[in-house]
């Protein structure tokens, strides 16, 4: 059966869908929710080719995590649903000339430094001061306007996905606009988190040698997004956009442009329509300002380990990737070059080596994948195509993928017996509730190393590096 399986038209779908997943996977996994949600994207108006589950996918909001959906820009549309709530949530790696033993054997007190360092959990504030002004800033031009405040370096913007930078981000709520100005620098909760890493082993070492990482180094991970202003977009356009939608046989119908849809989560608006424009513009600015978080933090973390290693712990950006977004690319539709929305959820972009997008220093090799699992386990680094785009739309797994929901991880997974055995394999958690312990446990999330044996025999991209906790730090 090989690595993609293929769910054929049927009913109403405009295009067939497309599952990364081997034989064993497929007749495994365990929730038939998320193939009907597979089959519903493919009823999206001006959808063009198949729309893709990736190897880590499992039951979202409207999208399955991991969805990767191509709408034509003129006949398309754009769909919330299929952004996600916490929009550009997102990994930023970070490289050192340290080696791992140096963090080990200070790992209980680092831990502390970073915790206090990084705000983490469901905080409303903790963040770095704001004027209305500088939010405005942000929300325009992202990462850059964080650089301007010294929360950075310029030479970061060259290894962010986009620059750091959305253009043409539009207005947000006042609301929206309450909740972020206090959170720019804080990690937030849930599967959030900050990790120190070791380089455990090197799998491409020409693409690990452009990346600048190497085997036994000292690496750090952070994933986390728009924080409470991305949420406030999302629910608002949701909102917006699904009262638009009346019931209509067993679906719902747009009153005013006429199309049908079998869910009301995916409910859609054109592209070129007032409403589909106004949430791509407020979508951009979120994105922004998830690009300037994750510079905040990288800053918090680089202040910790400069102080204690000096010039050997200055950290150096390796990639930041967003995996819950829409973004306007070309890609080649039955032999034909597509303008389309490329919506990702729980989906990183995997760019190949002649993308005039990348930087230089990625020409030939591919652009870094950033692919986090578990903080019990381990993580990895891929690496885009040398040339040409992969098949579904330069894009690849974001993590290893929830294989239990929070409700069954806390009612299966002691937290005594799960600390026990994260202190004997050597990694030191710094949590804020016991609850989130097991709602984040290794037993909670498929095994990565499976996802990416999968992601690679389908040939999305390839393994550059793994890496396993040491010090983590979540909400």
């Amino acid at each position: 059966m090989g690595y993609v399986q293929t769910i054929p038209k049927s009913g109403k779908m405009r295009v067939e869908g497309k599952v990364v997943a081997d034989q064993i996977a497929w007749e495994n996994h365990g929730d038939p929710r998320t193939i009907e949600q597979v089959r519903n994207t493919a009823h999206l108006p001006g959808v063009v080719g198949p729309v893709w589950a990736m190897a880590d996918w499992h039951h979202g909001y409207g999208f399955p995590i991991g969805g990767v959906v191509a709408t034509d820009l003129t006949e398309g549309v754009v769909s919330p649903g299929g952004v996600g709530f916490d929009i550009n949530c997102g990994v930023r790696m970070l490289a050192t000339d340290l080696v791992a033993s140096d963090a080990l054997a200070m790992c209980k007190d680092l831990g502390k430094q970073l915790a206090k360092a990084i705000p983490a959990g469901a905080v409303r504030g903790g963040g770095v001061d704001l004027t209305p002004r500088d939010l405005t800033n942000i929300l325009e031009n992202g990462a850059e306007a964080a650089i301007e405040h010294g929360w950075g370096m310029p030479a970061d913007l060259n290894r962010l996905e986009s620059g750091g930078r959305l253009e043409n981000a539009g207005p947000v709520s006042e609301r929206s606009r309450e909740r972020g100005i206090m959170q720019l620098g804080t990690l937030g909760s849930g599967n959030h988190f900050l990790e120190l890493q070791s380089v455990e082993s090197i799998h491409d070492h020409e693409a690990a040698r452009a990346f600048g990482i190497a085997e036994g180094s000292l690496v750090a991970m952070i994933h986390s997004g728009s924080r409470g202003l991305g949420h406030q977009v999302c629910s608002e356009s949701v909102q917006e956009i699904e009262a638009d939608h009346i019931p209509h046989e067993g679906g719902v119908k747009h009153r005013h442009h006429g199309h049908v849809l079998p869910d009301r989560q995916l409910a859609a608006a054109p592209i070129n329509s007032i409403e589909g424009q106004a949430y791509l513009g407020a979508m951009r600015s979120a994105a922004n300002f998830a690009f300037a978080n994750r510079s905040v933090l990288s800053h918090r973390l680089r202040d910790v380990l400069t102080r204690n290693f000096g010039m050997d712990g200055e950290a150096r950006v390796v990639y930041d990737v967003a995996h819950n977004i829409a973004k306007e690319e070309v890609h080649s539709v039955h032999g034909s070059n597509c303008v389309c929305c490329v919506h990702r959820k729980g989906a990183t972009r995997a760019f190949p080596g002649d993308s005039l997008e990348l930087a230089e220093d990625f020409r030939g090799i591919g652009q870094p994948v950033l692919v986090p699992g578990d903080m019990g386990r381990a993580s990895w680094i891929l690496a885009g195509p040398k040339e040409g785009a992969n098949q579904a739309y330069s894009s690849s797994c974001h993590g290893a993928g929830r294989q239990l929901s929070r409700t069954a991880a806390r009612k299966s997974i002691d937290v005594a017996e799960l600390k026990l055995q994260l202190q004997n394999d050597g990694v030191e958690v710094r949590a804020k509730t016991a609850r989130l312990l097991s709602e984040e446990a290794p037993n909670a999330y498929k095994d990565v190393d499976e996802v990416i044996r999968m992601t690679v025999g389908a040939e999305l991209a390839r393994p550059v590096a793994r890496m396993r906790p040491l010090i983590v730090v979540k909400g």
